[in-house]
């Protein structure tokens, strides 16, 4: 089964072609921790989740890296700091912990590796090094490190502008400092009162599209598969990513493919705190909505469409889950974790998740009731405290039991027995534990949903 992905840069539908289908590489644009994730900020953290899981289906869990940033230093992050009298450390801590908090009531897979900026700091100087030996991006008197658009031809090609249309219809700073208005920052200097670290240009911090171009490429490469993110970022984030990594490194693209999820309005509304109707993942798990319906409303419209999140949909969501709880609670099913085939065909169609919902509903009507319920955990709706749970074990008998399953699974691992593997896997995660692989390491921890008496029946 091919999988079938909208190249944003193509602005066409392409084959996915990995560049090695034993490692395919995914980046996508993570969270700027200065504040509590609105559902804008959710929708990509859930719709790439979907691919993640449809990839390491598809090429083998083992074959799959994935990465997903955290922004943890920028003008946000240090003005809030400054607000409430707090270091940046106190700030994007407790921010990354609620991030995490809410991604885990969504039921969102853990990337393989979720990198902090402030972690990559000596990557990014020596990347900028050799964009300004290259040419490529210039010195300011002050310290300053921009990168001169003029230098690569290819500016725009992702966001499909010239650079004449790009400064008359962007707002721009006049800055007469600069070669091209369009030239963005790499470096900039700062006090010692503020964060920052030394560098050849003097203390100072990186700019936000550095960022991402270094930890990109120290984990994945100079090129590699897949980079997504929210549309709001084609330009300028992507566009100047894309120009800095293919200057410094020399390659002809940062990314085959491009995905960029639809903005998230309220109402018919664009989402405002000036306009009282930011919602955050937190609003709504204080109002007991559950993850998975928050979850089914994110996917119910295709990701690359705006999504008009509204109280209707909201009760809409809630009855459709209701119900397919009601079937995952009152049958005994045969659970393997792998999805039909007409839902892996609509995945499979640049995710195109309402068909997805579409075939659940006709699972159903046709009875299919393994079917049906081997895909919704295939589809992550499996957080919700409505499923059934015994908790009548005591912890250090729940212990035992899921340390040996662990064992079991490290073993068939390490003999290669992938499938025996992938079968414990399925049975953990049906019960409700969440493990986290780390090289040869394995942690665990039990979800609300935690239901030991799945830990019983036979792989």
């Amino acid at each position: 089964m091919k999988l079938k992905i909208y190249n944003t840069k193509s602005k066409n539908k392409e084959i996915f072609k990995p560049l090695d289908s034993n490692n395919i590489r995914m980046y996508v644009c993570g969270p700027t921790v200065y504040d509590r994730a609105h559902i804008g900020n959710a929708r990509p953290v859930v719709v790439f989740d979907i691919l993640y899981r449809l990839l390491k289906y598809l090429y083998g869990e083992k074959s799959v890296t994935y990465v997903r940033n955290i922004t943890d230093v920028d003008d946000k992050i240090i003005a809030k700091s400054s607000a409430e009298n707090k270091s940046v450390n106190e700030i994007t801590s407790e921010t990354i912990k609620w991030f995490i908090e809410d991604n885990n009531y969504l039921n969102v897979n853990k990337p393989t590796h979720q990198p902090k900026a402030t972690h990559y700091i000596s990557q990014m100087i020596a990347m900028i090094e050799v964009l300004i030996l290259k040419k490529n991006a210039y010195v300011l008197e002050d310290g300053e490190v921009l990168f001169s658009v003029n230098t690569f031809k290819s500016y725009g090609s992702l966001s499909k502008q010239n650079l004449e249309s790009m400064i008359v219809g962007n707002r721009v700073d006049i800055d007469r400092r600069k070669k091209n208005p369009l030239d963005f920052v790499l470096w900039k200097p700062t006090s010692k009162n503020n964060i920052g670290w030394d560098s050849p240009w003097g203390y100072g911090r990186p700019g936000w599209h550095i960022e991402c171009s270094a930890m990109s490429k120290e984990i994945l490469g100079d090129t590699f598969d897949i980079h997504g993110g929210g549309i709001d970022l084609i330009f300028p984030h992507h566009e100047n990513e894309t120009a800095q990594s293919i200057c410094a490194n020399n390659k002809n693209s940062l990314a085959n493919y491009w995905m960029h999820n639809g903005f998230v309005n309220i109402e018919g509304q664009k989402m405002s705190k000036s306009l009282g109707n930011y919602l955050t993942v937190e609003d709504l798990r204080n109002k007991n909505i559950d993850g998975a319906v928050i979850r089914f409303v994110l996917l119910s419209t295709h990701y690359r469409q705006p999504l008009d999140w509204t109280n209707r949909k909201l009760t809409e969501a809630q009855n459709i889950i209701n119900k397919w709880f009601n079937v995952i609670n009152n049958r005994d099913l045969n659970i393997n974790g792998i999805p039909t085939n007409k839902i892996l065909e609509a995945l499979c169609d640049d995710l195109n998740i309402p068909l997805v919902i579409t075939e659940m509903h006709n699972l159903l009507k046709e009875e299919d009731y393994d079917g049906f319920a081997n895909s919704f955990f295939f589809l992550g709706f499996n957080s919700n405290n409505s499923i059934k749970s015994n908790n009548s074990l005591d912890k250090q008998t729940i212990n035992e039991m899921v340390n040996l399953l662990i064992v079991e699974r490290q073993n068939a691992r390490k003999n290669k027995d992938y499938r025996k593997s992938d079968l414990i896997r399925i049975k953990l995660e049906k019960a409700g534990v969440t493990i986290n692989d780390h090289g040869n390491e394995t942690t665990w921890s039990l979800k609300p949903n935690f239901n030991p008496s799945s830990l019983l029946t036979e792989n």
